[in-house]
């Protein structure tokens, strides 16, 4: 059970009761008659092969609210397709697998590169953007759920609690973000969200004020969670970037789009935990490395369009001062941690802390360097003035291949 305080700019829904998940799905269920709702799944095709993602579609064929599931599929041939369109045969709902690297979306691809509209690199970015271009194209829902396919602890309250706010017709939610403990098997995980973002934005609001906006993404309980839920028309207004800085990029879009009020978070599991990145301390194009740089840039690229000046000498500053604030949250974790009965190694956070700092100057001096950076997908809006056909397009070459010969 979590607190029930409300001291951040968004509205918080937590767990106060352990509401049965039948009761919610219950009231979701006749949401659903005047907001349909649907469900996008960004897979890799080695996700298939796991018992995570087995459990996910044995969850959701017992789910009788959501009437459209789209999953996208990377990094999958021919054959490997035929055989997510048999796995994922089970599910009830109406679905669909974007086939990301099949000739037909492919071809759609090279068209949007020659206006330079396409994603400029394969991942999880450009997954969402494409599942979200055939949920706008298939029209068939009105609220929409994203969460990850690694999720080996998934229970189907994560998606009931998830789809609430923005399901129900009586609240004004335009985009939902769930949040959970990153506790699993006796230890505290979740380095990334504890020990680099949340202290890089508290150094951050020292060394330039309590700007709106860092008290805004202070405001989420765990920012880069890979579970949220929206209004259908947000995905045609929102860039999504192509990198580890998904996340918060989704959110600083939200933000730059609607209004605090319309937005909020939810308490959405006890317990959770899914595939886990290496650090990579030698590696910055891989694991935990790769990842905090690329926040560390959509940060500093959203200062710059909120109009605050960033000099090289700022870099130091920030490092220094995320340093001594990251130290004195392992003290905090660690203590939290040994009162739970949980496991923290307190070297492996120091070394953490040290790279992160290292990735805030390095993130920094690329920022720098590469002023024409351009780490967004383009707004579906923006495509569907260049290209008015495209969503058609798309929508076409998705049931081709998910009903005919590949």
């Amino acid at each position: 059970m979590s607190d029930f305080y409300q001291n951040g700019i968004i509205t918080n829904f937590h767990n106060l009761g352990n509401r049965p998940v039948e009761a919610l799905e219950s009231e979701l269920k006749q949401f659903s008659k005047r907001r349909p709702m649907g469900l996008i799944l960004p897979s890799l095709y080695s996700e298939l092969e796991g018992p995570a993602l087995t459990r996910i579609v044995d969850q959701l064929k017992e789910i009788d609210y959501i009437d459209e599931i789209i999953i996208g599929l990377d990094r999958a041939d021919r054959d490997q397709f035929l055989h997510a369109r048999d796995f994922f045969s089970r599910l009830p709902q109406h679905h669909r697998i974007l086939w990301n690297d099949g000739p037909r979306l492919s071809a759609i691809d090279q068209d949007l590169a020659k206006e330079e509209l396409a994603p400029q690199a394969p991942g999880k970015g450009r997954n969402v953007w494409f599942c979200s271009g055939y949920a706008l194209a298939s029209g068939r829902s009105e609220a929409i759920g994203l969460h990850d396919c690694d999720i080996v602890t998934y229970d189907r309250t994560l998606l009931a609690r998830m789809m609430y706010p923005i399901a129900n017709p009586r609240f004004n939610y335009e985009f939902c973000k769930g949040y959970y403990a990153r506790v699993a098997g006796g230890k505290l995980n979740g380095r990334v969200g504890r020990l680099m973002v949340t202290p890089m934005l508290r150094a951050l609001k020292k060394m330039y004020g309590p700007l709106d906006y860092l008290n805004y993404l202070d405001s989420y309980r765990y920012p880069l969670s890979g579970e949220f839920s929206m209004r259908a028309s947000v995905l045609n207004d929102i860039r999504i970037p192509s990198d580890w800085g998904l996340e918060i990029g989704v959110l600083s879009e939200v933000h730059r789009n609607y209004s605090t009020k319309r937005l909020c978070q939810v308490d959405i599991a006890d317990t959770y935990d899914h595939k886990h990145q290496p650090l990579s301390p030698e590696d910055a194009s891989a694991g935990l490395n790769r990842m905090s740089l690329d926040i560390a840039k959509a940060l500093y690229r959203k200062l710059a369009t909120l109009g605050v000046i960033i000099h090289e000498e700022d870099f130091r500053t920030l490092k220094a001062t995320y340093y001594r604030t990251a130290l004195d949250l392992i003290e905090s974790y660690y203590n939290d941690a040994m009162m739970n009965g949980l496991k923290v190694d307190r070297h492996s956070e120091e070394q953490a802390v040290e790279l992160f700092a290292q990735a805030i100057m390095d993130a920094g001096d690329a920022f720098l360097k590469n002023p024409r950076d351009k780490p967004f997908i383009a707004s579906w809006s923006r495509v569907q003035s260049a290209f008015p056909a495209l969503l058609e397009r798309l929508h076409d070459a998705v049931e081709q291949d998910n009903s005919g010969d590949v």
